[in-house]
Formats: C-alpha cells, structure tokens, sequence
C-alpha cells in the first residue's frame, strides 16, 4: 500500500508490531480495552478498543476505536477506522484528543528508540470523520 491510502501516521525505524505496542500502551493507559489481532492475508494488525474507564476529556464518538496497522517499507503505517463520524458538537474534544495520541506516540517512540525511530504524519494524512484528507505539517 502506498501513500495517500487513509493512513492517519506512519512509523520510521520500527516494526508494524512494535509500533502497534505503543499504540496500545497510550489508549491502556487513558481507559481502554485494547484487543489486537494479528492477520496474515495481508499482513496487519487490527486493534479494537472500547473505553472502559470514564474519561471526561474523551466525546461519545470516542467510546469505541479501531485501528488497522500494516508494515511499510521501514517501517509502519496508522489507519484510523472507526469512528467514521463524529458530531459537530464533539469535534474538538475528538480533535483534541487526536491531537493528544498523536503526540504522545511521537514522543514515546522517540524517547524509547534514542531518536533512532519516529512517528511522522504522511504528505495527506487521514481521519475518516473528516470526509477527505486534511492537510498539516509532516
């Protein structure tokens, strides 16, 4: 799969596994139930997760979250499934916590690969709730 493809952020420098680690780890640690499934046919990882802990900062929308990670080349790719849709009324709070997770992860590759490896968002990274592709800094 190549750019452009509904990829949300990709990994530089370490594994589709790996990365999926601390994928978990972060949504674990603000009140999910993380289930990850391992495919073959085509090479993936699917993580569903379901809040178990109520967080105040989180929307509804945010209640159940699935992810498919796949491998690239050196390294990994983030597409964020589910939700498709988030009202209007807690797009911020949901933007906010993108924003959030996105960091996180940015700064906990980092640290835990002494720079060796990083998250970076592709040239047209994708959120499915925003209907097209928005654009940022890579």
């Amino acid at each position: 799969m190549g750019e452009g493809n509904g990829d949300w952020l990709r990994a530089r420098g370490i594994g589709r596994e790996r990365f999926a680690g601390y994928v978990g780890d972060y949504l674990a640690s603000v009140g999910y139930s993380v289930e990850r499934a391992e495919g073959t046919e085509p090479v993936e990882t699917r993580m569903r997760c379901r809040l178990e802990k109520m967080n105040p900062a989180l929307p509804p929308a945010a209640g159940a979250l699935e992810f498919r990670l796949y491998p690239t080349s050196g390294g990994a790719a983030l597409v964020w499934e589910v939700p498709t849709a988030v009202p209007d009324d807690e797009r911020s709070r949901m933007d906010r916590f993108v924003r959030e997770m996105e960091g996180h992860l940015t700064r906990a590759v980092a640290t835990e690969s002494h720079a060796t490896a990083k998250v970076v968002r592709p040239a047209d990274p994708h959120l499915p709730w925003n209907g097209v592709s928005r654009t940022g800094p890579a």
